[in-house]
Order: structure tokens, then sequence, then C-alpha cells
């Protein structure tokens, strides 16, 4: 996946998109990512499959 728009760009995309998404919720620590996509699977009710779709469409805007 080509990476097109900075984190910053993603996550006030992902806010826009969903509302109960805080920014608590993209907080995370060197190394610790898969903790924050976990969180989000969860708070969104998405697979990671699922998840690295939305993350692939953000690029496409």
């Amino acid at each position: 996946m080509k990476i097109t728009r900075s984190w910053r760009e993603q996550k006030v995309m992902l806010k826009r998109r969903f509302s109960i998404l805080l920014d608590f919720d993209f907080e995370y620590q060197e190394g610790d990512r898969e903790r924050m996509i976990d969180r989000l699977s969860v708070k969104l009710d998405k697979t990671r499959d699922e998840l690295d779709l939305l993350f692939a469409e953000l690029q496409t805007y």
C-alpha cells in the first residue's frame, strides 16, 4: 500500500467518519501500533482485514 496521507490527516478523516473515535483511540507508543489497531478494531467492531481496507481507502481520497 502506498501511503500518500499523513497519519494526522488519516486520524482526522477517521474521526469525521466515525464520531465515536477520540484522540485517545489513536494514541500508541513506538512499537505498540498493534495495541492501537486492536483498540480501533473493538471500538469500530471491525476485523483487522476490514481496518486494513479502511486505511487503504483513506489513501484514495
